[in-house]
Formats: structure tokens, sequence, C-alpha cells
């Protein structure tokens, strides 16, 4: 069984920055690709960035590009979600996930592990 713990969410004002970090724990971890999604109030889980492990290719989806930057530490099994020039409506729960498959790293059925999630609010 694999857990993932996120951290460093918080409150922060338009334009700032925030580091979110997730950490597995219970096994060490070889997954094929780690990945962030969100979800604001309302609204459906989406993607938002995703590393493979071995080859370090990285996706992001159309609305953080540029912003964001996903990597991954592999000694420490370690993903941290970069994230500068916030905006108002980067405001969601933000989840780590861990899948076992080379599937499509921006479709929630790749992954087969989900964090608890960390709230991260940005104010205008």
């Amino acid at each position: 069984q694999v857990q993932l713990v996120e951290s460093g969410g918080g409150l922060v004002q338009a334009g700032g920055s925030l580091t979110l970090s997730c950490a597995t724990s219970g096994r060490t971890f070889s997954g094929a690709t780690m990945g962030w999604f969100r979800q604001a109030p309302g609204k459906e889980r989406e993607f938002v960035a995703a590393v493979r492990w071995s080859s370090g290719s990285t996706y992001y989806s159309d609305s953080v590009k540029g912003r964001f930057t996903i990597s991954r530490d592999n000694a420490k099994n370690t993903v941290l979600l970069q994230m500068n020039s916030l905006k108002p409506e980067d405001t969601a729960v933000y989840f780590c996930a861990a899948g076992t498959t080379y599937g499509s790293p921006a479709i929630k059925s790749t992954y087969a592990y989900w964090g608890q999630g960390t709230q991260v609010t940005v104010s205008s």
C-alpha cells in the first residue's frame, strides 16, 4: 500500500508563489507517473501537472503552463509543484496522485493512489 501526504498549501496573494510537496510512504514507490490534480468548490477534479518517474518527462494543463513546475526527487520519493504567478482561479484543493501505469497523465484513471489534499487559496 502506498500513502501520499501533501503539504505546502496556504493563503497567498495574487501574483505570489507556493510550493506543494507530496511525500510517499508505506513502501518504496517505483510507480510510473506522479501527478497533481485540483478541485475547486462545485467543480470537477482537474488535471494540473504530471511527471514520469523514469524519464522525468513533464506534462501540464494549458491553464498552468508557464507558471507551474513539477519536479521529482527519485531518491526521496517526493514530488514538488512550484506554483508562481498565482491567480484567484488557482484556488482549490490540490491532490497528489500516484499511478503504476503509463497511461495518459491527464486522466484520473491512470492513478491508483491519492492523497488527502491540501488547500490553496489565492486572494485578489
